[in-house]
């Protein structure tokens, strides 16, 4: 757990994080997903009464940036790509919320530690307020 660790170790991990960060290669947000069509013509083999045979595989990629949704086909040779870029965004994602964590600890930690050396508790120290209204 990272409550249990001390500062050093909490900032080797946010270089760890780093580093990895800077290696990720190319993102995209969004999921990938796979599709199958019937089309409206009746004599088709995706309306076959006994084994129907749908249309497809199609590749669709959804995403929402900045407040936009988007939905948009992917060829079948840019697949494997799109599927790396987006699990990148993923992992870019999972390693900055763990930095954001440790960044976190290390702040109480630093807090703790600065508690430790003056001997005064920070959180017991008193509250100055300002009075209410105008001046």
């Amino acid at each position: 757990m990272i409550q249990d660790m001390n500062l050093s170790e909490i900032e080797r991990r946010i270089e760890a994080i780093q580093h990895r960060l800077i290696h990720l290669g190319p993102m995209h947000p969004g999921s990938l997903g796979e599709q199958y069509n019937v089309c409206g013509k009746a004599a088709c083999r995706c309306k076959d009464p006994k084994k129907p045979q749908k249309h497809g595989p199609y590749y669709q990629l959804s995403y929402t940036w900045r407040g936009k949704s988007t939905t948009r086909f992917v060829r079948p040779e840019q697949v494997e790509g799109m599927q790396r870029k987006v699990a990148n965004y993923k992992r870019f994602r999972e390693l900055v919320n763990e930095w954001v964590d440790l960044e976190v600890e290390r702040e109480k930690a630093e807090r703790a530690q600065e508690k430790h050396a003056s001997g005064i508790d920070p959180n017991q120290l008193p509250v100055i307020r300002r009075p209410c209204g105008r001046w």
